[in-house]
């Protein structure tokens, strides 16, 4: 799965919070200014291509505008990238990530007991 640059992955984050299967182009320039950021038209145009071109948005027009549906799940761009982080980072260790969480005190409390209870959770499964 391609990366994709932190300005499209502000666009997909709310392409993907959308409760909409699909989202105008309306929407994403309301949801931009809300979020402080004051692109131009022709950017978030721009932007939307380089989506496309990527496999991570379907446009369909409607009228004189498109609407935009995601191709690629939240879930999966997450998982493609900490994989990615945890092989550049890491050597593809998920230990060596954890350790370094809880090594390095980058953990609150509450997270620390979380992270405990997933993984009681998960190696119940095996």
């Amino acid at each position: 799965m391609q990366k994709i640059s932190d300005a499209e992955f502000e666009i997909m984050k709310i392409v993907w919070a959308n409760e909409e299967k699909t989202t105008l182009f309306p929407y994403l320039m309301n949801k931009l200014e809300d979020k402080g950021k004051s692109w131009q038209k022709n950017t978030l145009i721009t932007l939307l291509r380089r989506l496309i071109n990527k496999g991570f948005l379907k446009a369909n027009k409607i009228g004189r505008q498109n609407e935009y549906t995601p191709l690629v799940s939240e879930i999966d761009y997450q998982t493609a990238q900490t994989q990615n982080f945890l092989e550049k980072i890491y050597e593809g260790s998920v230990t060596g990530l954890v350790s370094n969480l809880i090594s390095g005190d980058l953990l609150e409390n509450n997270e620390y007991e979380e992270l405990k209870a997933l993984l009681e959770k998960g190696n119940t499964k095996k």
